[in-house]
């Protein structure tokens, strides 16, 4: 009888396990995606290995693609969202935005529909931001970095200010490019990233 307990406590152990372990849904471009990098040393890999690392079930999906943009994220998303059901969606977009010149009013509304989109289908979300070089100019660098922090507060979501903190800027933690952050910042992204995302676990 005690054997049975012992079987029964074990499988609803199991179980419960099972139940709380979701799958976490990142939806970005080249930094996501690890471009120029092998994908095994890109931080979403590195993601992966901390979440196992720490006791943690859930699946990572990486559905980014270099070059996407806030536009091609909001069209792939409910496809996506469809076929995974996500407990936390990660949103890495708009430095290809930023980089082509596009308005921030139309980067503020994709980002508010992938957001939308998310919270719908009852995920949580994470929103990473972004910020231009200076070179841009001061007007729109600016109009540009408060998009995120905007939709952080009116959209009531977790917000990592600047994705590429620590990391933008050093040309060490650089590629050849001075655009995609090097296999010596994917730690440091890492890093950015797991003190927001960890509470929506």
């Amino acid at each position: 009888m005690r054997v049975w307990f012992l079987s029964a406590a074990l499988a609803l152990m199991c179980m419960a396990q099972t139940a709380t372990a979701g799958t976490i849904l990142i939806v970005g471009d080249s930094i996501s995606a690890a471009f120029g990098l092998d994908t095994r040393l890109g931080w979403v890999s590195l993601l992966e290995q901390r979440l196992k690392e720490q006791g943690y079930d859930d699946k990572v999906v990486n559905a980014s693609i270099s070059g996407d943009t806030s536009a091609g994220g909001l069209a792939r998303l409910p496809a996506l969202l469809a076929e995974h059901k996500p407990e936390v969606v990660i949103v890495e977009l708009g430095g290809n935005d930023g980089l082509r010149g596009q308005l921030p009013a139309q980067l503020k509304q994709n980002l508010a529909g992938m957001i939308d989109a998310s919270q719908q289908a009852g995920a949580k979300v994470l929103l990473l931001g972004m910020q231009l070089p200076p070179n841009y100019g001061a007007r729109y660098t600016q109009s540009f970095a408060a998009v995120y922090a905007e939709l952080g507060k009116e959209k009531k979501v977790t917000l990592v200010p600047f994705f590429l903190e620590g990391v933008g800027g050093k040309p060490e933690l650089m590629q050849a490019d001075r655009i995609h952050p090097a296999v010596g910042a994917q730690g440091l992204l890492l890093d950015n990233v797991w003190p927001a995302l960890k509470p929506l676990l």
